[in-house]
């Protein structure tokens, strides 16, 4: 009979997830594996942004949403610096760039069929009352953190003036008197690429800085002094382990951890955090977001960040160190965070031991 508490239709358990980011909207694209849930996205129109970014990554079984949407793909990239070109070829898993707008698309498309509901008011949670509210806003930095900071052209030059069978994710061949250098470069078409003055220091520089770099590594070593300049983008990105937006909330994204402290790597860790709360909440445990990263990782990536931060002259010599020891296949595990015990070893073994010994002592006594 009608009326029965039997016939009553059970209403959706809310959940919200605060911010309009990669995070939210990486979650809201699989709400379908959320049963019985309702996925509220809270992101004030003041709070997102419009600018386009090239973000990359390397093949793994938790990205198969992305690589389709991938601009384009290499398996082979470079790591330079003034005495040392290393090639690494990579069968499994090889590199692909995704731009930011063309995956938040794609996210917005599917939130839009899991039927996930936007709101742009932030008083909107109190009417909600949801069960579980995950921020995925910027998590606090302290100050005087370690940063990736960056500039980007992505420019159009003549045709024959790149060889895009090959990234460049690391050329050493600039001015290091700031910190850790290098230009990155991906070759989209032999004739348009994306060309970044990539710094790890705590200090930003002027403008001009990075795009002094630019320049001169387009015409000294990549032979490009006529371009026409497309797009430009610009960022910096803190280093390290950081606390969360707001301590009421749950954190999701680089609000939860997933930024890999030494690198600055964001996209393929998000990704990699939210397939494995789904993961378990298919498994019967409730929804929950942890950093993606393994202890033992972080703990060498404290190391690390302290040899780059207090000894940068020996990043070069380190990073092509470690290209020329290890396979593609290798290097993108390990910078993936997929590393076994012996692929560890394989990397410290390439490692100079002096900066890092010094980087432990200097550990122990407290210091970053």
């Amino acid at each position: 009979m009608s009326g029965e508490p039997n016939d009553i239709i059970k209403q959706p358990t809310k959940i919200a997830v605060l911010g309009g980011g990669c995070a939210a909207l990486s979650l809201a694209a699989n709400t379908n594996l959320l049963s019985g849930k309702q996925l509220h996205v809270i992101a004030p129109k003041v709070h997102k942004s419009d600018q386009n970014h090239i973000w990359g990554f390397w093949e793994m079984d938790w990205l198969q949403d992305a690589v389709p949407l991938a601009r384009k793909t290499w398996h082979k990239w470079a790591v330079r610096n003034a005495d040392t070109e290393v090639i690494m070829h990579a069968d499994a898993y090889p590199y692909h760039a995704i731009t930011r707008r063309s995956w938040l698309e794609h996210c917005n498309a599917r939130a839009q069929k899991n039927d996930v509901l936007f709101h742009e008011d932030m008083t909107q949670l109190a009417t909600l009352s949801p069960k579980q509210v995950f921020d995925s806003r910027p998590p606090r930095r302290e100050p005087n953190m370690m940063l990736q900071h960056f500039i980007g052209w992505e420019i159009c030059a003549e045709p024959g003036s790149f060889d895009d069978s090959t990234a460049i994710l690391m050329d050493f061949r600039c001015d290091q008197s700031r910190g850790m250098h290098f230009i990155y470069c991906l070759p989209f078409s032999d004739r348009e690429a994306l060309v970044e003055s990539t710094l790890f220091s705590p200090t930003l520089e002027t403008n001009e800085f990075y795009e002094t770099a630019i320049s001169s590594w387009l015409k000294k070593h990549a032979g490009v002094s006529r371009f026409n300049l497309l797009r430009r983008e610009q960022g910096a990105i803190p280093l390290g382990v950081m606390k969360r937006h707001d301590t009421d909330f749950q954190g999701i994204g680089a609000n939860g951890g997933a930024i890999r402290p030494s690198s600055g790597y964001a996209f393929s860790f998000i990704q990699k955090q939210i397939k494995t709360a789904l993961r378990n909440v298919s498994d019967g445990h409730m929804l929950q977001f942890s950093t993606p990263h393994k202890p033992i990782d972080l703990w060498m990536d404290k190391i690390f960040l302290s040899v780059l931060r207090y000894q940068p002259r020996y990043a070069p010599k380190i990073f092509t160190a470690l290209a020329d020891s290890l396979t593609g296949d290798e290097f993108a595990r390990f910078l993936s965070g997929e590393a076994n015990m012996f692929l560890r070893a394989k990397v410290i073994a390439a490692m100079p031991p002096l900066p890092f010994i010094r980087a432990l002592l200097r550990s122990d006594e407290g210091e970053p």
